[in-house]
């Protein structure tokens, strides 16, 4: 299993981003909100991630988030490759008013690729 997080695993198409929003489902695992859908056309899973400027009014404080979000989800992500084939587009929120550990955000998105896969 390779533990990359290439281009093509990256969720950059904003029509797809927007149909994210209006039909995706959603999970939660505070201090993280996963909204996915599944989508046929795509090659492979797709993720993006967000923080809110609400939140961090500091752009190193919101990029830092993100990067550790990142590196939990290329960690875990191994846990997607076992749900029959199936191909998602994931959007993976910060929803939290708090600096967090890499710890509580590698718990949550673990758990919450596993709840994806059931």
């Amino acid at each position: 299993m390779s533990f990359k997080f290439p281009k093509e695993e990256k969720l950059k198409s904003r029509k797809l981003i927007d149909q994210l929003f209006a039909e995706g489902k959603s999970v939660k695992k505070f201090p993280v909100k996963l909204v996915y859908l599944e989508v046929e056309a795509l090659e492979k899973t797709q993720a993006a991630f967000a923080v809110p400027k609400r939140s961090f009014k500091l752009a190193v404080s919101r990029n830092r988030i993100k990067r550790q979000m990142r590196e939990a989800y290329r960690i875990h992500k191994s846990l997607l490759t076992n749900n029959n084939g199936k191909k998602f587009a994931i959007l993976v929120m910060y929803i939290g008013k708090d600096r967090p550990t890499y710890n509580q955000l590698d718990n949550s998105i673990q758990l919450l690729l596993k709840q994806l896969t059931l």
